[in-house]
């Protein structure tokens, strides 16, 4: 009952808790069992808290759960009873939760109920405009728009952009490739007229994304026919990664010879891959090879399928969501021969990272269509993993290369001794 629950509104005016629509549908699984669909969701956002996915009490299948006598008190929102999914074997306990009679200020959520999403499989199915119903990992990074956002930095003085923040996430680290994709930008707004080329960047220390990133172009040659550039990335003053850029002003075929695309199966083969959390984008990785089953051992190579929505209206930002995609497969490939080992465990029990990363543009791009990313780790030793890729387009046309070099080690110390958890980089 409410009237057990004392209210901490009035001591904590400033808290906020937000109820929106939710505007894509949502689902809970547990492996291949579905146990809630709703269109009519709700999206909880909270001071200091995940986002939550919360679902009409009549759209749950109620027959696999059992109520618990288990409950919980929140001073904002009030006492929350709880179920136990017991259609299952073995049971899973007090894994779905409502608040009954909530406190006022979060009157929305009577008669929702929401799942832990640690737990259970908690997606976002979004419908794309041919027809494709496209899953994302709740709760959601953001929407690829806003990644096109953060990406497309901002002129404020000659050479010097400003990259906008996007807010605190649940691990609050700009990875490597979003940096590269900046850096392609702020080249490209800085030598209008040539086309970048290649950029090789290192990444010196994590950037956050609750406060904006600061970058500098340094021209080393502006040429007619090529020039090159210098990007360095800073954040409250902190240099946080330094690349070179490489432009030309294009030319015609004096030869062309190209490396054959793979033979391995398409899009329509692969297997839906909702992580990373982003509506927008959409991944298929080839044999599901991309797992965080630790026991799961194989050759170190990871094949994904990979476009996006929308196309963005400059040929630079097409590019720059090309290259922010080739820093997300590496590591994992790099574990597949080893027992004992997954993606699960970066940032849990091992250190993992993006060191540096270079990347070479051939042919052009639409990422609005499926491009095969190719990802080969052919080294792994002394806590760093070496690897390479390609990109091809859907024809076999070969639309970029690149290699990676990756940190993968142990925690000096432990990260919850630390205060950390796996939402920090380390």
């Amino acid at each position: 009952m409410t009237t057990q629950v004392e209210s901490a509104w009035p001591d904590h005016p400033e808290y906020r808790i937000q109820a929106t629509p939710c505007p894509h549908r949502g689902q809970v699984w547990l492996g291949d069992a579905l146990l809630a669909e709703s269109d009519r969701c709700l999206v909880v956002s909270e001071t200091d808290h995940d986002d939550r996915l919360y679902f009409p009490e009549s759209d749950v299948r109620w027959q696999l759960f059992a109520p618990s006598d288990h409950t919980t008190v929140c001073p904002f929102k009030g006492r929350a009873s709880y179920w136990t999914l017991a259609g299952v074997d073995p049971a899973v306990e007090n894994v779905v939760w409502t608040y009954r009679t909530p406190l006022p200020e979060v009157a929305a959520i009577a008669g929702y109920v929401s799942f832990y999403h640690d737990v259970l499989r908690v997606v976002v199915v979004e419908d794309w405009p041919d027809g494709s119903k496209v899953p994302a990992t709740f709760p959601l990074w953001g929407d690829a728009d806003e990644l096109c956002r953060v990406i497309d930095v901002e002129p404020v003085s000659d050479g010097c952009f400003v990259g906008p923040a996007h807010g605190p996430t649940r691990r609050n680290v700009v990875e490597g490739g979003q940096l590269l994709g900046e850096a392609i930008v702020a080249a490209s707004k800085v030598l209008p007229g040539q086309r970048v080329t290649s950029a090789s960047m290192i990444f010196t220390k994590a950037a956050s994304f609750d406060a904006p990133v600061d970058l500098t172009v340094e021209v080393l040659r502006r040429g007619r026919s090529f020039s090159s550039a210098e990007v360095r990335v800073s954040q409250h003053g902190v240099l946080r990664s330094a690349g070179i850029v490489l432009a030309d002003s294009g030319a015609g075929d004096v030869m062309r010879d190209v490396e054959r695309m793979p033979e391995v199966p398409g899009p329509d083969a692969a297997v839906a891959f909702p992580g990373f959390g982003m509506t927008g984008r959409e991944i298929r990785v080839v044999d599901g090879a991309y797992d965080p089953d630790p026991d799961r051992v194989g050759p170190p190579l990871i094949n994904v399928w990979v476009r996006f929505r929308d196309v963005p209206r400059e040929p630079y930002l097409q590019a720059a969501l090309l290259a922010q995609s080739t820093t997300h497969w590496t590591i994992a490939a790099g574990m597949l021969p080893h027992s004992g080992l997954g993606e699960a465990r970066a940032h849990v029990t091992l250190s993992t990272g993006i060191m540096k990363t270079t990347i070479a543009f051939h042919d052009d791009a639409d990422v609005a269509d499926w491009l095969l990313y190719t990802n080969h780790a052919f080294w792994s030793g002394r806590g760093l993993v070496q690897g390479d890729g390609r990109v091809f387009i859907r024809d076999g046309r070969l639309a970029a290369s690149y290699t990676i070099q990756a940190m993968v080690r142990d925690f000096a110390a432990d990260p919850a001794a630390l205060g950390h958890d796996s939402r920090t980089a380390m």
